[in-house]
C-alpha cells in the first residue's frame, strides 16, 4: 500500500492543500488500482471456455440440420448500422403534401 504524505507550507490554505493531495493521490494510482479490483471478473477457465464452444458448435450445426428439414422458420436478422433497410417514412407520401425537405412547424 502506498502511502500519500502532504505537508502545509506556511502562508497555504487548505484548499490548495486539498488540491495537492488529490493530485498526489491520483500520481500514484490509488484509485484507478483500487477501480480495477472492485470491477474485476474473473476470466474462464480453457476446460470451461472448450465446453461453451462445443457447445455452441454443437447447437448451431442441429439448428442448420433442422433448418434444412424444414421444422425451424429461420428468423430474419437484426440490422447492423451498415445495413438498415429503408424506414416507414420513406415509403409512405407525406400527408401534407408537401416535400420531405420542406420544414413544418408541428
Amino acid at each position: 500500500m502506498v502511502n500519500v504524505e502532504v505537508t502545509k507550507n506556511p502562508g497555504e490554505n487548505m484548499l490548495s492543500l486539498l488540491r495537492k493531495f488529490t493530485r498526489r493521490v491520483q500520481g500514484t494510482g490509488i484509485v484507478k488500482n483500487s477501480r480495477t479490483i472492485r470491477y474485476h471478473s474473473r476470466s474462464l477457465s480453457k476446460a470451461v471456455t472448450k465446453k461453451k464452444a462445443l457447445k455452441r458448435i454443437k447447437y448451431t450445426a442441429n439448428y442448420f440440420k433442422l433448418l434444412k428439414e424444414g421444422k425451424v422458420v429461420e428468423t430474419a436478422r437484426k440490422f447492423t448500422r451498415e445495413e438498415k433497410p429503408n424506414t416507414v417514412r420513406d415509403s409512405v407520401p407525406s400527408k401534407t403534401g408537401l416535400g420531405d425537405a420542406t420544414p413544418v412547424a408541428r
